[in-house]
């Protein structure tokens, strides 16, 4: 029998599975694998002590970070990239590098950084899962991490002030969803009928900004015009999710 997959991650509200982009885009890797994680959910029981999930436990590693996770199930034979072409391959890839550029930071400014979201609602939730006394802690931990990150990506001469970061990483993001409307198109997966990796990062990143009720919208705003593009996380979550979820 194989060894168990145990995944642990942040959970869900406002209809998603999980609220975090990285726990996301390994469950729904998982799902489009057909991979049996066993889904540990964090609450304020946890242990832990840096927020650093998801993290995949087996009876002989720990990983942890969404690439390696990926890589250690497509060893396991859980492959949603079978049928990929080299071509699709290499796209995925380039694709997977330009959310994480263009993308990921004004996410991670929409929950983390930006006030009004931050202290009404990706404040609350997280602590509300956190023991004390991390309840005090991490969430200004997670803020100051995802902070450092946007600048170490966004922070390059002469964009020192925030305020001008901001404004960059709000229009590259915007462009970044303007070309993966585009590229989807009319089609139900970025490749055809069968999810992939590529998917699976994509949904990851859009589900948290499509679906959380945030003060500050922006980005959300924009997304929302997109209409293949939440018609692309909805699918996911009805095909894929519907049964595990609660009303959120």
């Amino acid at each position: 029998m194989a060894a168990p997959l145990e995944l642990s991650c942040w959970g869900g509200g406002w209809g998603l599975p999980s609220v975090h982009s990285d726990s996301l885009v390994v469950m729904a890797y998982a799902k489009f694998s057909g991979a049996p994680l066993k889904v540990n959910v964090i609450d304020n029981t946890w242990r832990g002590s840096r927020g650093d999930v998801p993290v995949l436990t087996t009876e002989d590693n720990t990983i942890s970070q969404p690439a390696k996770i990926l890589n250690f199930l497509r060893k396991q034979k859980y492959n949603a990239d079978y049928e990929l072409s080299a071509k699709q391959g290499a796209d995925t890839l380039a694709y997977i590098a330009l959310l994480e550029e263009k993308l990921l930071p004004a996410v991670l400014h929409t929950f983390w950084v930006e006030s009004d979201n931050y202290f009404t609602v990706t404040k609350p939730w997280f602590a509300s899962r956190m023991p004390f006394p991390l309840s005090l802690i991490l969430p200004g931990r997670m803020s100051k991490g995802a902070l450092n990150r946007i600048l170490l990506t966004r922070g390059e001469p002469p964009l020192y002030h925030l305020r001008e970061v901001e404004a960059r990483i709000y229009r590259d993001a915007k462009e970044c969803l303007n070309l993966l409307s585009n590229r989807l198109g009319t089609s139900q997966f970025f490749f055809g009928d069968m999810p992939s990796t590529l998917d699976a990062y994509v949904f990851g990143f859009l589900a948290p900004l499509y679906k959380v009720r945030f003060p500050k919208v922006q980005l959300q705003e924009h997304l929302k015009q997109l209409s293949n593009l939440c018609r692309f996380c909805d699918d996911i979550l009805n095909s894929y999710f519907r049964l595990s979820l609660g009303d959120g």
